[in-house]
């Protein structure tokens, strides 16, 4: 690196992490296909794509992998594990240390934060394989929203009306994760905000929002993988004032959570008021990935994104 630890060397043996063990494994290759395309064309010429599998320590030795551009999404990438191993190597890497990785992965632990800082969130309780959900949901009011806490692109998430429809969606989210989030359902107006960190001039900033509008009831799997399913809105469909809270918001959950680097929070907007929903500490970097999308409005194209992200890896985790 560069002496002035803000550059990081155009012949660091750099290793971009893709693909990997999750539920969302695909979606990870794409990102990382894309990225390492980026980082060719930036003149970063060490740079190598690494499919993770459980050799991955291994590999990155053997390699002499001096920073790893994490893009893996889901378990063992985004939750503290690959973080940790890379901490032990004493390799660099982008994105959010093992702390942070590990809260935001977990949609109730990230909500408990966000509560203490007194940021708005929605109402829920969280639940346990085999633990008796009749008590802890008597203060909830459905329809319920029924998420595995730890599990990304809506895999495993229902929303119920009664009883007899939350033990079926149990069961389903039970499949993905023991740990479940139940959560009051509300109407609103859906959308996410990245959060980007300029190593340059130590400032964190939010990107523009992005809104959705679905045929569906709401943000499903579906949804956002089904062409024609979701309408997207960039910028989002709010006012000036409710635009900046939300980006305020944003910033200060990425802060409230320690995150580094860079984040996209999702919100739900309901009678003007936002809440937030969970924060993504990997966000996609595919062809219709948000972040992206998001970047290039305000007028950072795809390969100035992938740079902006890389000499993050360098800060004090």
């Amino acid at each position: 690196m560069e002496a002035n630890n803000t550059i990081i060397k155009k012949d660091a043996k750099i290793a971009v992490l893709c693909g990997g063990m999750s539920n969302e494994r695909e979606v990870s290759l794409r990102s990382g296909k894309n990225v390492l395309s980026a980082l060719k064309k930036l003149g970063y010429t060490n740079s190598i794509l690494i499919d993770v599998n459980k050799d991955v320590a291994s590999v990155l030795a053997d390699n002499k992998i001096e920073i790893c551009y994490n893009t893996l999404h889901g378990r063992y990438g985004e939750d503290g594990c690959i973080q940790g191993l890379l901490e032990i190597m004493g390799i660099k890497y982008t994105g959010c240390n093992v702390k942070s990785s590990a809260i935001c992965m977990d949609k109730d632990t990230t909500k408990n934060v966000l509560g203490e800082h007194g940021l708005n969130i929605i109402k829920s309780v969280s639940i346990n394989k085999g633990e008796d959900y009749k008590k802890k949901i008597d203060n909830l009011n459905y329809p319920l929203m029924i998420k595995p806490a730890k599990e990304g692109s809506s895999i495993g998430m229902s929303k119920v009306n009664n009883e007899d429809e939350l033990k079926v969606a149990l069961d389903v989210a039970y499949k993905s994760d023991s740990k479940v989030l139940i959560e009051e359902y509300l109407q609103g107006y859906s959308c996410t905000v990245g959060v980007l960190e300029d190593i340059k001039t130590n400032k964190i900033f939010a990107t523009p929002i992005l809104g959705f509008e679905t045929k569906t009831e709401w943000y499903d799997y579906e949804a956002k993988y089904t062409k024609g399913l979701t309408t997207f809105n960039l910028p989002a469909k709010l006012s000036l004032s409710l635009t900046e809270k939300v980006q305020d918001m944003a910033i200060e959950a990425h802060r409230a959570c320690e995150c580094s680097g860079v984040s996209r929070v999702d919100f739900l907007i309901y009678n003007d008021i936002p809440y937030i929903l969970e924060i993504n500490t990997n966000p996609g970097m595919t062809d219709l990935s948000d972040l992206p999308a998001q970047a290039k409005y305000m007028g950072i194209d795809y390969e100035n994104l992938v740079e902006l992200i890389l000499n993050t890896a360098i800060k004090e985790k």
